[in-house]
């Protein structure tokens, strides 16, 4: 675990936890696996406190526990999943993605798990269904049949995923969190047969309207009710969570197709998708290939809206088949021809033209050239890079000497004599792709940790204008609401200051390109996190 990734999820935890959970994840995160009263012992926190950070993270699938070193007789001990916080930068695209593929159902079917780490099928259909119905106009509203359905297609295609059971749990949280031995760590949810088996749940109705002077009353009925109605509903006991997984696929998915698209045109990439689409349950996570599929049957599957004759089909596949970046390969002729689409050289396609970008937004056009050069060459002198690339030999060598001192490039003796003397020995320069996209991986974590570090102080600084903001927008909905003239409402926009305003919008504007940037470097960090597993997958 390097220092970045470690400052980066304890900026994350502090974010969306707070200072004390923080401090508890870190801890872990630094120590390996620990048992609830070390880790009390060591962070200085009351044990309560850490009892509660436990039950935070292992309700957000951060945590897990199980048997420790002493065997079953021993203390439970716990270890923290860095990968697993690092998700939670990629919040608003799982939100996102789910609101482009199920419409706002979906979308909040997943903010609502996400934000509560596992929920019951029936608590989340009320939830929402209450949501939709609060945001709809006055005498409609949602049915909860609406958002079964919604929540059901999210399960069948696998982005929501029942949560592992545990083989030992207490009746109540505090026994949760540091249960009696023998204990076992919940299993992998896959291995889980009913992993993706929707219960039948007794639920009829529509969403309700909440008021906002019924706001607080509401809020302690549904606490005080929420036992009751699991029970009623038939599914008690069977929570679910977002299957995190099965959205990375689909971002790999949706980067290839887009490349493709790039590259050739859409016809292609719609071809492309198709064959996704068709091999996206069948093909295992990591694997190199999809599975084969034969023309006949990606003719089948393609859209009608798209009228392609079988000629043209198989010339687009064929031309597929012979583009450089070999992202779709041929396997067989039976069947008009079996093409599989190369998920790892895809990947190692796009990582490599994301370390092309860097090194022409850092060090310019040239640097990237001789990166290309080496790249493709695998191994040059200087004088061969100089002639390649035709650049002078002084820029040449400064440019060399500047990309091996970022560890962008790499230097290695070759020499003629075991003495090594510097006259008898050839120096090759090279790029080894895999730890050139480890370093810019690390470079990532640094960013986005900086990004948020930004937004915390813009933040902090401006806390009391965002504060009073935030009372005039509250008292103006509540004049709204009760049909207050304009007159009234204008007195109270007035509250702020032009001067105010003016730096609100700019603020507003500054926390919006932090945001963006965020998100950006995100899609960097998942392109090279997705190539470097499947790397590691394949050898």
């Amino acid at each position: 675990m390097t220092t970045q990734e470690v400052r980066l999820c304890g900026l994350l935890l502090q974010e969306h936890f707070g200072d004390v959970v923080e401090k508890v994840g870190t801890h872990l995160i630094r120590s390996g696996v620990l048992n609830l009263r070390a880790l009390a012992h060591e962070t200085k926190l009351a044990l309560d406190l850490v009892k509660k950070s436990l039950c935070v993270l292992v309700q957000h699938g951060m945590c897990t526990f199980g048997a420790g070193r002493r065997g079953p007789a021993g203390p439970v001990e716990y270890r923290i999943s860095c990968e697993r916080i690092i998700h939670m930068l990629r919040y608003p695209r799982y939100i996102y993605t789910a609101k482009s593929l199920y419409g706002d159902t979906g979308e909040l079917i997943v903010e609502e798990i996400l934000q509560r780490g596992q929920m019951t099928m029936s608590s989340t259909v009320k939830t929402v269904a209450d949501r939709l119905t609060h945001n709809m106009p006055e005498g409609q509203s949602m049915d909860y049949s609406e958002v079964v359905s919604a929540f059901s297609q999210l399960v069948e295609t696998h982005f929501l995923q029942r949560c592992p059971p545990v083989a030992s749990a207490g009746p109540s949280n505090s026994e949760a969190v540091d249960p009696p031995p023998p204990a076992v760590a919940p299993s992998e949810p896959e291995n889980h047969p009913d992993c993706y088996r929707v219960p039948y749940i007794n639920l009829t109705g529509k969403g309700k309207r909440r008021r906002s002077s019924e706001d607080g009353e509401a809020d302690l009925r549904a606490a005080k009710k929420a036992k009751t109605d699991n029970n009623e509903c038939g599914d008690e006991g069977i929570f679910w969570q977002v299957n995190f997984e099965r959205f990375h696929l689909h971002f790999r998915d949706q980067a290839i197709i887009n490349a493709v698209s790039c590259k050739l045109d859409q016809t292609s990439s719609e071809i492309v998708r198709t064959m996704l689409r068709m091999s996206e349950v069948t093909t295992p996570a990591n694997a190199a290939f999809t599975q084969a599929l034969s023309a006949n049957e990606i003719f089948r599957a393609l859209p009608s809206n798209y009228n392609i004759a079988r000629p043209i089909l198989d010339q687009y596949l064929t031309l597929l088949v012979d583009d450089p970046m070999e992202f779709v390969g041929k396997t067989g002729d039976s069947g008009g021809g079996m093409f599989v689409v190369n998920l790892h050289r895809a990947l190692a396609n796009l990582a490599r033209a994301t370390l092309e970008s860097v090194v022409q937004e850092r060090f310019g056009s040239r640097s990237a050239r001789i990166f290309r050069l080496l790249l493709r060459k695998r191994h040059l002198e200087q004088k061969q890079v100089e002639d390649f690339a035709m650049i002078p030999a002084k820029e040449a060598k400064d440019m060399l000497y500047t990309l091996l001192s970022e560890n962008l490039v790499q230097l290695q003796e070759i020499p003629k004599t075991p003495d090594h003397a510097p006259s008898r020995t050839f120096y090759l320069y090279t790029v080894n792709q895999l730890p050139t996209a480890r370093l810019l991986l690390q470079h990532c974590y640094k960013t986005v940790g900086n990004l948020i570090e930004r937004r915390l102080y813009e933040t902090k600084e401006n806390k009391r204008l965002l504060e009073k903001s935030q009372r005039i927008e509250a008292i103006l909905a509540s004049l709204q609401a009760t049909g207050a003239e304009t007159t009234q409402l204008t007195e109270v926009e007035e509250m702020i200051t032009a001067p105010e305003r003016q730096q609100l919008e700019s603020l507003r504007h500054h926390i919006n390109k932090l945001d963006s940037s965020e998100n950006q470097v995100d899609e960097t960090m998942f392109l090279l996190e997705s190539y470097i597993t499947s790397t590691q997958a394949s050898r």
